[in-house]
Parts: C-alpha cells; sequence; structure tokens
C-alpha cells in the first residue's frame, strides 16, 4: 500500500482523508506506461545507431564484438527479457546459429534492423502481459523481481546503445539524437 502524506510528511493531507493508501497494483497502469515509453525510446536510440552506422564499421575487427555483433546481442536479449520466462521464449524467425545467433555468418544492417522492427513491435503486448509483482525474473541468473529485471533489460539497451553511439561518432563524427521518452 502507498500512503498518502501531506507536504510535511505528517500524515494524510485534509482533502485526502478518504483516500488514506492505495494497492500498488493500481500503480501498474503507470509503470507499464513509463515502462513501454523507456523501452521504445532505449530502442529508438539503438535503431539510429544502427541506422547510422558507416558500411566500414559493421564488419570492423577493431573491437572486441563487431558492431552487428553489438547490435544483434542487444536486440535478442531485450527479445529474450520481455518474456515471462526463458522457457516461453521463442527465437525470432530469421535467427539463425546457437546461443545468441553471434556466430557464423555476419547479419546484414538491414536483418538487423527487420529484428529491431520486431522487438520494438512487441514491446506493448510484452510489458502488457508482465506479472510486475512476480518476486522472481523469470530467469535463473537472474535474483530479482520481475519489474528490476525490466529496468536492468532497460539499462542493458542503453549500455549496448551507449557503445554503438560512440563507435558511429569516433568512426564518421556522426551523431545520434538524444531520446527521453516514447
Amino acid at each position: 500500500m502507498i500512503a498518502i502524506r501531506d507536504r510535511r510528511g505528517t500524515g494524510a493531507c485534509e482533502g485526502c482523508l478518504s483516500v488514506q493508501s492505495r494497492p500498488m497494483s493500481d500503480t501498474h497502469p503507470m509503470l507499464r506506461s513509463v515502462l513501454k515509453s523507456q523501452y521504445h525510446a532505449s530502442l529508438a536510440m539503438l535503431r539510429e545507431a544502427i541506422e547510422r552506422c558507416p558500411p566500414e564499421e559493421w564488419l570492423s575487427t577493431d573491437h572486441k564484438n563487431t558492431f552487428w555483433q553489438l547490435s544483434y546481442h542487444t536486440l535478442f536479449f531485450a527479445h529474450l527479457y520481455l518474456q515471462h520466462d526463458e522457457a516461453a521464449f521463442r527465437l525470432w524467425e530469421k535467427h539463425r546459429g546457437e546461443g545468441d545467433g553471434l556466430s557464423g555468418e555476419p547479419y546484414t544492417q538491414a536483418q538487423v534492423l527487420e529484428y529491431w522492427e520486431f522487438c520494438d513491435g512487441m514491446v506493448d503486448d510484452a510489458v502488457e502481459a508482465l506479472d510486475l509483482d512476480r518476486t522472481e525474473s523469470g530467469f535463473s541468473w537472474y535474483r530479482m523481481s520481475k519489474l528490476e529485471h525490466q529496468l536492468v533489460n532497460i539499462r542493458h539497451i542503453q549500455h549496448h546503445g551507449a557503445q554503438l553511439i560512440d563507435r558511429v561518432r569516433s568512426a564518421a563524427d556522426i551523431g545520434v539524437r538524444w531520446v527521453a521518452a516514447r
């Protein structure tokens, strides 16, 4: 329950006496809206980095992981962690190889952008389906609540998105716009 207090923090304000508290579940529509907005904003910045990647940077081995690998990895785990749990996960129809799909033939920029469309398109329904009260993430390697795990997933997208944005800036002096919300 969330207790409503006056500005001094001493108790319920007079105008709110009839609404002393409300269940946490009443806040879920707002939380879901925020999660969707931040997923879409993070993914939008990732997309712009992918779109602006210079052709010579896409397959460059100047970094531990190529641009395509980091892009695909980010999308793969965004897709995975938007699921109820590991058992509910179904690979993207064009996924190839084992695990996270990073071994073998590189994905083209167009293929990664297609996967981006798939991931961005699933966000709203996936977030609506999440049990945000669940105390388990649904993934044995993450010991945290489902809600906290969604914040970790968004941070993961932002983390790798920022790496890719920096590569684009370094390779071609091209910036990527900031997206605060969607």
